[in-house]
């Protein structure tokens, strides 16, 4: 897939950053432009942007569109889509070829209900076909760097006999069978989820499977899965030789994992935020937040302090406080408080 030459390599962003990548991985409801900033401020190399509905675009969503602000300091940002029409994916991918991304991402991994209860996400691996369509219709209309974010497999849906009335056996369907299949489209990278759709955010990662995706790929591999900590980061590059992990869940409330995985995996230690160090991180962020959602951003912010003030102390008094604000006042006034 890298092996081709075309007006995309002048674009791939992907080969001038540092190994090992260290990547924002996309989060619906988290990874919105204030977080990419303060993540990018605390040493991420790339940040993924929300889910981004390939229909809400194609239909000129508003709510859709105002999801694709890019704030300073973002860049490189990868737009992500989702979504099971290969038609709604040529609109969408125009639109967001011309509004400053770095790169386009196109979800093939999320287990979460109101995606892949609707055929999208990590079920379209059930329709290896469908699967070339939708990123063969997006390698078509950009310019940019294409890439995919995977699980390592999905259980293929039951099929009856009618005449014998019984069950076929579930045949389990591969991320490396998607990878084989679409061997002649311009895909630069994967980021590839440690667990099956079935297993969904439990269960031990496969460690061996990410590694094993290199007989297949010859792009840039991005590991991800239950990085939550600079030693489990430091074991998944070990273990997987990807040349990137993309950090999820392991940021909530923590978005300097990324300096502290650098610092551990370059000198082997790192140090913890203070309590002062994290209030200020903390308001930088609400403040990032109103800038881009205006007071609609203080209700977003509200999952954001609860996740900074884990552990804390009083901290569950805070957070009885802290769920109510409306204003940066209000969060300086209880940060003061405590």
């Amino acid at each position: 897939m890298t092996k081709k030459t075309n007006k995309i390599n002048s674009k791939n962003f992907w080969l001038s950053i540092r190994k090992p990548i260290l990547a924002l991985a996309p989060m619906a409801g988290i990874t919105d432009p204030a977080y990419c900033t303060i993540c990018k401020k605390n040493g991420a190399d790339v940040v993924y942007t929300e889910m981004i509905s390939a229909d809400g675009l194609h239909y000129d969503s508003k709510k859709t569109l105002d999801m694709l602000k890019i704030l300073p300091g973002e860049k490189p940002v990868v737009v992500q889509l989702f979504g099971k029409d290969p038609e709604k994916f040529v609109k969408a991918t125009k639109i967001v070829t011309n509004l400053g991304f770095s790169g386009i991402d196109i979800n093939f991994g999320c287990p979460a209900k109101k995606v892949a209860g609707h055929g999208g996400g990590a079920t379209l691996m059930r329709d290896l076909n469908l699967c070339y369509k939708i990123i063969k219709s997006v390698c078509d209309n950009t310019n940019l760097p294409v890439s995919i974010k995977v699980r390592t497999s999905i259980k293929s849906e039951s099929v009856k006999n009618k005449k014998l009335e019984v069950k076929s056996k579930k045949q389990i369907i591969k991320s490396i069978d998607l990878i084989k299949k679409i061997k002649d489209l311009n895909v630069t990278t994967i980021m590839i989820h440690g667990r099956s759709y079935e297993q969904g955010f439990a269960g031990e990662i496969d460690y061996n499977y990410i590694k094993n995706v290199r007989k297949y790929f010859n792009g840039i591999i991005i590991a991800n899965g239950n990085i939550n900590t600079p030693e489990i980061a430091k074991k998944t590059l070990e273990l997987t030789l990807a040349d990137g992990l993309g950090i999820a869940r392991g940021v909530y409330g923590k978005p300097w994992i990324f300096s502290q995985i650098r610092n551990y995996l370059e000198k082997n230690k790192y140090s913890e935020k203070s309590w002062e160090q994290i209030k200020k991180i903390a308001l930088e962020h609400a403040k990032l937040n109103y800038k881009s959602k205006g007071d609609y951003g203080f209700v977003e912010i509200r999952k954001h302090l609860l996740f900074y003030t884990k552990n804390q102390e009083n901290a569950k008094e805070m957070r009885k406080e802290l769920v109510n604000v409306k204003t940066i006042k209000d969060i300086e006034k209880i940060f003061k408080k405590y």
